[in-house]
């Protein structure tokens, strides 16, 4: 008997039980349509990240430290480490930081466009232009590398730096500063002058230096003997930078140029020990070189770096565990519709006995018989595959432009994307097990004596 004569023969008698059918499907689809959702998901958030990623690392760029410690969080920091005159604690972590020998020594490569250190520029305050109130804000570095969005002013394309007078604001400062009445609303603080003020601890004055001051001057010259000296840094503003949705994190300080972060830092830390030493740096591979092949020889000169193909493995990892969560759920349903199946034909076997014994009779041989069930077992893996399929992209597509809005994704972002292959693989994959699950009813109906099975009431 032809294969699709078989395979037209066991889809009219699964219409024949149409709600049974139906049933052992719907089993089926609950399992699919959780295993359709997982892969749209997963899918989708790959697609964000690395969208996220693109937009706010530059492909060629590594982050360079000294330590580590700095990618593990300390994981690996033993109690008792030898002491080194580079080292500095922060949160209750010891890092050994990079010099200005390291940053040197980092330029000097033939396989590195430049070097960006990161500076951790600290200012006393800061002040606008026609306004004697003060505000404390941080102050970062401009990252050319990063894909910013502006609601007023402008920016340089990516990859260009922005002037070295120019001051760019994040949108959370708007509101303030109107509530405040520096200015009258947020297209005021273009152009509008910004001075930031930086201090710097003076030399420790000697007891001779204290008295001579204090018999001259009193109490007011020895405040004015150990008073932080303080230098101010002009500005103008040439951007307000809005939250996007394709940011890692939301812009919450000032940023300036590369050239005033160094100016403040070293201005700040002169004649401190950190002076000039940096947490990491910024290394931008030099256009067409392989970052991982640079990452790998940065690493021998006594560095540690991580590239932007780092960061997306990571954020990969954390996506592909929890689709792995709900595609466990998925697998679970579709396990308890296997013993489904295995029931709905064991059930057909017993009451069409005495159809099987006649088929047989009448020249059908077994394996055709067995071909029979496990195609009806495919037919009922195909319509749970597809129902749970369907229902999974018309839920998803209805609902896509709800969770953009509500996870503020951004326009054109989707979490859910439907791939066709994927879902015509999970279809084939359905059927394959539904037809094992199929097989040991098929076996039984197979080896049905023709004799015994006519004479069965």
């Amino acid at each position: 008997m032809k294969t699709t004569d078989i395979a037209r023969r066991a889809a009219r008698s699964l219409r024949n039980a149409k709600v049974r059918t139906i049933l052992t499907s719907l089993a089926i689809a609950v399992g699919a349509f959780t295993i359709t959702i997982s892969l749209a998901a997963g899918e989708g958030a790959r697609q964000y990240a690395d969208k996220l990623i693109g937009s706010n690392v530059n492909p060629q760029a590594l982050f360079v430290v000294k330590d580590e410690n700095l990618f593990n969080g300390g994981a690996q920091q033993t109690p008792l480490r030898e002491y080194s005159p580079n080292a500095t604690s922060t949160d209750g972590l010891t890092v050994e930081q990079l010099t200005q020998a390291d940053i040197d020594k980092l330029e000097a490569r033939s396989d590195i466009e430049y070097v960006i250190p990161i500076y951790t520029p600290e200012v006393q305050y800061a002040g606008f232009e026609g306004s004697d109130k003060l505000f404390t804000s941080g102050v970062t570095t401009f990252d050319p590398s990063i894909l910013l969005e502006v609601s007023s002013g402008t920016l340089p394309p990516k990859g260009e730096q922005i002037a070295d007078d120019s001051i760019i604001l994040p949108g959370a400062f708007v509101d303030t500063l109107v509530q405040k009445g520096v200015v009258k609303n947020e297209g005021e603080l273009i152009g509008k002058g910004v001075v930031l003020t930086a201090s710097r601890s003076t030399s420790t004055p000697s007891a001779d230096q204290i008295a001579a001051a204090f018999s001259t001057g009193g109490e007011a010259a020895v405040q004015a003997l150990v008073q932080p000296e303080t230098k101010e840094f002009n500005f103008k503003v040439s951007g307000v930078i809005r939250q996007s949705p394709t940011a890692l994190s939301s812009p919450s300080d000032m940023q300036i140029s590369d050239h005033s972060a160094r100016a403040i830092s070293e201005y700040t830390t002169q004649g401190t020990a950190q002076f000039q030493k940096y947490f990491g740096a910024t290394a931008i591979a030099k256009e067409g070189s392989d970052t991982i092949a640079v990452k790998e020889s940065i690493k021998k000169d006594g560095f540690d770096a991580q590239t932007a193909q780092d960061l997306q493995s990571v954020v990969f990892t954390v996506v592909n565990t929890l689709q792995g969560i709900v595609l466990g759920f998925g697998i679970v349903a579709l396990i308890a519709s296997i013993f489904g199946i295995i029931n709905t034909q064991y059930i057909s076997v017993l009451e069409r006995t005495r159809e099987i014994g006649l088929m047989k009779a009448l020249g059908m041989r077994g394996r055709s018989v067995s071909r029979l069930f496990q195609f009806e077992a495919a037919w009922i893996g195909f319509l749970g595959g597809v129902i749970g399929a369907a229902i999974a992209v018309i839920l998803g597509v209805a609902l896509n432009p709800w969770i953009t809005e509500t996870l503020s994704l951004g326009d054109g972002n989707s979490i859910l994307i439907f791939q066709p292959l994927s879902l015509i693989i999970m279809i084939v994959v359905l059927m394959v097990i539904a037809m094992l699950a199929g097989w040991f009813p098929a076996r039984k109906a197979a080896k049905l004596d023709p004799i015994e099975a006519l004479r069965t009431e």
